[in-house]
């Protein structure tokens, strides 16, 4: 009986072909593209040599990957040596101020008719003065293009990788940066963001002073809508121990001189003073003199009538409980009244306030129009002067001490203190200030030590 021969699967000529009719026929191949490094290669081999089995399976409900990678190469072959300066920048997304991508009605997808064009405007805190009338008749430089609409009302991604661009460019000549970040407010989305840098540049090429306000750092913050504060990393950035403030705009959101020529009749003339003399235009004391004679006949208990209008800043009680809680010495200084002083310091908690003394008569119970003499005028540099005595009185060095203010009286005590905020301020300070931030909440200004949102809510429940 014949045995059947099993039948063998011959191959085809489909199966001897690649997918490509030219891969299969080409004479002169291209060689092989090389996209490894001879460290990666080696680190390959030894990633391999270095396997070992295990034949116990792991336990998912007991063992849990650490997120720690252990490798016997040295992550970074020229680390930067310890001790080299670093440089904090904390980004403020302007929630408040959102950009919208249409200038103007007629670049609007859906244009109405008869809708007019807004009047140009000055961005606020990028001149001297927000007046059209009183700039030169050139054409205004091209502004940069809102991306915030385009990639989230936030401080995103890309954002964030922009800034690390505008880094690298900036010192000369060029030095490997190493960088890092933390979201402080919230992790997804956030509004508040640090990034830590070093080294900085090189100051015989580009000095902090001149880093805070680069054009490049400026334009960043247009183009993004957001605020960059700079400061130099130290232990005395975390932790101060004194903060100054000025009343008037900034512990509240009133300017008493002009509530109280309300009472008789003269706020107008009274309020075109006050911004001239806030935005630096006009000699601080002269125009604290001019302004004051116009409230001669005042009632002397306007003070007390004033305390239901004036009307305490967004945060300004939350900040003051958080510094407490951190255990800081607080004061107000003012170039507005002393009864209103001593009545804000008993709201919020602080332990100084020093303003101007107007003089009463005691027969008919009004003002005189008056300053008493016995007293110093608080100006530019009397404030300075008080934040000197006062950290001197605690012993507690400068650069553990906070300025915050809005008008140009206060720029000494701000240049002085180890960090000075400019809080809102009037168009000149934004420019000369050491740093400016243009929030909705007062809150805001801990972020700058280095707070995060969890830390700042258990710090004002502390004195809550």
């Amino acid at each position: 009986m014949a045995q059947s021969i099993p039948s063998r699967q011959r191959p085809s000529l489909g199966q001897m072909r690649s997918s490509s009719f030219l891969q299969d026929h080409q004479q002169y191949k291209p060689p092989i593209p090389i996209n490894q490094t001879i460290g990666e290669v080696l680190g390959a081999q030894m990633e391999e040599t270095l396997k070992i089995a295990n034949p116990i399976s792991p336990d998912p409900e007991r063992v849990t990957d650490s997120g720690i990678i252990h490798s016997i190469f040295h992550p970074q072959a020229n680390s930067l040596p310890t001790g080299t300066p670093r440089i904090v920048a904390t980004i403020y997304y302007k929630s408040a101020n959102p950009v919208h991508p249409h200038f103007h009605p007629d670049a609007s997808p859906n244009p109405t008719s008869g809708e007019r064009l807004p009047s140009p405007q000055v961005p606020e805190g990028s001149a001297p003065t927000a007046d059209m009338d009183k700039f030169p008749r050139e054409p205004p430089a091209p502004e940069p293009e809102p991306l915030d609409h385009l990639y989230g009302p936030y401080v995103s991604q890309l954002c964030l990788t922009n800034f690390l661009q505008i880094l690298e460019a900036l010192p000369t000549p060029y030095q490997r940066t190493t960088t890092s970040h933390r979201c402080l407010d919230r992790t997804e989305q956030p509004r508040v963001v640090e990034v830590t840098f070093s080294p900085p540049p090189d100051p015989k090429y580009l000095s902090f002073k001149d880093l805070r306000k680069h054009e490049s750092i400026w334009r960043f913050e247009r183009e993004w809508n957001v605020e960059v504060v700079l400061q130099k990393e130290s232990v005395f950035r975390r932790h101060k121990r004194l903060a100054i403030f000025d009343m008037d705009s900034t512990l509240i959101k009133n300017e008493v001189i002009d509530e109280i020529a309300k009472f008789v009749g003269v706020e107008k003339e009274v309020s075109e003073i006050t911004e001239r003399a806030m935005n630096g235009e006009l000699d601080f004391s002269a125009s604290l003199k001019e302004r004051v004679a116009l409230l001669k006949g005042v009632p002397a208990d306007v003070f007390e009538k004033l305390k239901s209008v004036i009307t305490i800043a967004p945060g300004a009680r939350e900040l003051c409980r958080a510094l407490k809680a951190l255990g800081y010495k607080m004061a107000v200084l003012s170039g507005g009244f002393q009864p209103l002083a001593d009545w804000l310091a008993e709201q919020l908690g602080l332990d100084y306030a020093v303003a101007n003394h107007l003089e009463v008569d005691t027969a008919t119970q009004t003002l005189t129009g008056k300053l008493v003499d016995s007293y110093p005028i608080i100006d530019a540099v009397q404030k300075c002067s008080l934040l000197k005595s006062i950290a001197e009185q605690n012993k507690i060095p400068l650069s553990q001490t906070i300025a915050v203010g809005d008008g140009a009286n206060d720029l000494l005590m701000l240049d002085a203190a180890g960090l000075g905020v400019a809080w809102r301020a009037k168009s000149k300070v934004q420019l000369e200030a050491p740093t400016r931030i243009n929030g909705e909440s007062l809150v805001d200004i801990l972020y700058l030590l280095g707070l995060e949102k969890e830390d700042i809510e258990e710090l004002i429940e502390m004195n809550n």
